[in-house]
């Protein structure tokens, strides 16, 4: 049926507790009741979402592209948050060719577990990896520390550059920090180290 239609075809990419999929116009309901919280959008720059028909408007417009995948848990298949990139004609902090942008963000019922940092770490990899990416950047409002933590967790470091950014949710009253992350042999061993001691903390 339409209400079960994927819309985009990704590659597969999992973590220990993590799926990373396509979006679907069935994850509209879902999608509606993590993003509706006020406590969840404006941290990462958009406005709660008003009714499943936004939603849905979102899954079938800003969702549906190859780079932006809906995280769900892999032991129930539950939908907790949402994990993607950037290219540099996609982004809005004015990145270089080879360079890319990535955003998140996760359901207020998911803080605090390390979904968060789990999923961003399998992103950077992909995206050096798998994508051959040189660069990686990430920002996060300034009133939102939480989420400049879990990039630095990751290997992001503070550029020291403060931006406005008016496409932004309330951007032009909220300055955001800009983050970066430059590819190494170095931090990619980091990374395979982090992954295995997420499998060693089980």
């Amino acid at each position: 049926t339409c209400c079960s239609r994927i819309l985009s075809c990704p590659s597969m990419i999992e973590t220990k507790r993590l799926l990373f999929r396509s979006w679907r116009e069935s994850d509209a309901e879902e999608l509606f009741r993590l993003a509706s919280d006020p406590d969840v959008g404006p941290r990462a720059g958009w406005p709660p979402h008003k009714s499943v028909e936004e939603s849905l408007e979102i899954i079938n417009t800003v969702f549906n592209s190859d780079h932006v995948w809906a995280l769900v848990l892999k032991e129930t298949s539950q939908l907790i948050g949402c994990m993607g990139y950037y290219d540099h004609n996609e982004s809005n902090i004015g990145i270089a060719e080879g360079e890319a942008e990535v955003g998140y963000w996760i359901g207020k019922p998911f803080w605090n577990q390390g979904y968060c940092t789990e999923a961003l770490r399998e992103m950077i990899e992909y995206c050096f990896n798998s994508k051959g990416f040189l660069k990686l950047w990430a920002d996060h409002f300034v009133d939102n520390p939480a989420s400049g933590k879990v990039m630095g967790k990751c290997g992001f470091r503070d550029t020291g550059d403060i931006n406005w950014l008016s496409e932004l949710y309330k951007g032009d009253e909220r300055p955001v920090k800009i983050m970066r992350l430059d590819y190494s042999s170095d931090s990619q061993d980091n990374q395979a180290l982090a992954k295995l001691k997420l499998l060693q903390d089980d």
